[in-house]
């Protein structure tokens, strides 16, 4: 059951940076990050009203800091590196976010993962640095790109706000701690819908809209709701193993939805990726 909660926030996950792209041919990186976490803060906001929850919690504070991390974060510098990267590269790129999380849970929550899955995370973390060195991109261009830095530090602001939930949804439901997050932030959303908004975006077509609908629905909150949970219950560390698996699952929805191609190095690099995760659950 925490195996499978982790799942469906990863596929919830894994599609995020290809919608993210057919978003991005209707509006603009900045007003996708606030307009998303908007959706998401209303929901938010009504499953918090539904369950009589007083806004006042102890850990408020805690739970604006990781919401600053996941809500503005992760979704900001992602939609930038997607502007200039394809989601199947971004995947890629984006595995190093096990080994980062199981890094700050060991500093931060109290962890302590075995030396072979310390072994194993590095593993994955090696291949991914190598899959950057020896990449091509459209252009021919090979090496760490602009949006390559942009999807590193995404992926840091990801795994800052991981272990930060992850913590606190031992002693507050998951769902709660999203909930909190979002609304908490509301101060500084609605203010970046406004401040980014452009009249074009009234032009909107459906794939547009619907890509954004779907960013706040599920990538901003449902996939937290189930990903949280699982945290909470396997562990931060093992349980952030799985976004290993993300790689692959953001490989087949770019060429289902996008339509990239997807060469022998990223499909090979996605593959070892799925091994390695695998074998990091026994530890």
């Amino acid at each position: 059951m925490t195996y499978g909660l982790g799942v469906f926030g990863v596929i919830c996950f894994g599609a995020t940076l290809p919608i993210t792209r057919l978003a991005l041919q209707d509006f603009s990186p900045t007003f996708i990050t606030f307009a998303r976490a908007g959706v998401a803060a209303f929901l938010a906001f009504s499953v918090l009203k539904f369950h009589a929850k007083p806004l006042h919690h102890p850990d408020n504070w805690q739970i604006f800091l990781g919401g600053l991390f996941v809500i503005f974060g992760f979704p900001g510098f992602m939609a930038m590196a997607m502007k200039t990267v394809s989601a199947a590269h971004g995947g890629v790129i984006l595995s190093f976010l096990p080994l980062l999380t199981a890094l700050l849970a060991r500093i931060f929550a109290g962890e302590s993962p075995s030396v072979r899955f310390w072994i194993l995370s590095l593993t994955g973390g090696t291949i991914v640095a190598l899959y950057i060195l020896f990449s091509a991109e459209d252009s021919g261009s090979k090496g760490i790109t602009a949006g390559d830095l942009w999807l590193l530090i995404a992926g840091a602001s990801a795994a800052a706000g991981y272990v930060i939930f992850g913590k606190l949804s031992r002693e507050t439901p998951g769902w709660e701690i999203i909930s909190r997050a979002l609304v908490l932030n509301l101060p500084l959303v609605l203010p970046g819908i406004w401040l980014f908004y452009e009249p074009r975006f009234l032009n909107a077509g459906f794939v547009g809209i619907t890509s954004l609908i779907y960013l706040g629905i599920f990538s901003m909150f449902l996939g937290f709701f189930a990903w949280n949970v699982a945290l909470a219950r396997g562990g931060i560390a093992r349980i952030g193993q799985l976004q290993l698996l993300q790689t692959f699952i953001t490989i087949a929805f770019a060429a289902l939805l996008v339509g990239e191609s997807v060469d022998g190095l990223t499909l090979g690099t996605a593959l070892l990726i799925t091994i390695v995760v695998t074998f990091t659950r026994k530890f």
